[in-house]
């Protein structure tokens, strides 16, 4: 059995202010003032029009990104309507061969940090039911049983790749709900640093949607 931390990939090469500037050509169809277009007018367009609600706009650009997360995540991320998605499937996926690693892969939760006696006791617990969800696995592929019926006894803890992509409205409709304090922790652990990184990359866009920090 693997244990591995939850992260992310993006798929699209990024270039923020292109992106600004689509934004800004598409937007400003709807009030002629194309030529109002400078060399640096795109930031404070699409400020705009984030400020004064004129969201749809922002439905023109689209970001692809991979996670690699629990099973449980992933079933909370597809609950996004306005999105596409490729995730690995455990009806084909047979984790008893080697390119698998002949092994099940699990994320580890972020919510026992092993500072208490009663932390710790909750981590082997889970690491001791993990073990044992993995025998049983084998065990069914060794008698025979597809990976469709075997996946019966995979735990939410299963490590799964899931593909979405969403334009930036809905990437801020997901970041505003996913990072909120009240969302699963595991949830925040992978959608905080990717608000970061997508403010990083695109300018604007996400600058209101402040979390408190995980």
């Amino acid at each position: 059995m693997k244990v591995i931390k939850p992260y992310f990939r993006i798929e699209d090469d990024i270039d923020g202010i292109e992106i600004l500037k689509r934004i800004e050509r598409a937007g400003r169809t709807c009030y002629k003032s194309e030529d109002r277009i400078t060399e640096d007018s795109c930031k404070n367009f699409v400020r705009r029009l984030i400020e004064s609600g004129h969201h749809s706009v922002l439905e023109h650009e689209k970001v692809t990104v991979r996670v690699i997360c629990d099973r449980g995540v992933s079933h909370e991320i597809v609950r996004h309507r306005i999105a596409s998605y490729s995730q690995e499937s455990t009806r084909y996926c047979n984790y008893s061969k080697g390119r698998f690693g002949s092994e099940i892969t699990v994320i580890e939760p972020c919510f026992w940090k092993d500072d208490t006696e009663e932390d710790r006791c909750k981590r082997m617990i889970w690491e001791d039911t993990m073990k044992l969800v993995e025998k049983a696995y084998m065990e069914l592929i060794s008698l025979g049983a597809s990976p469709q019926e075997a996946r019966a006894v995979l735990p939410n803890s299963l490590k799964t790749e899931i593909v979405m992509t969403m334009n930036l409205r809905e990437w801020r409709h997901f970041f505003s709900l996913r990072t909120a304090p009240n969302a699963h922790p595991q949830m925040r652990e992978i959608a905080i640093p990717l608000l970061e990184e997508f403010k990083r990359l695109i300018p604007v866009v996400f600058d209101d949607i402040n979390p408190v920090a995980f």
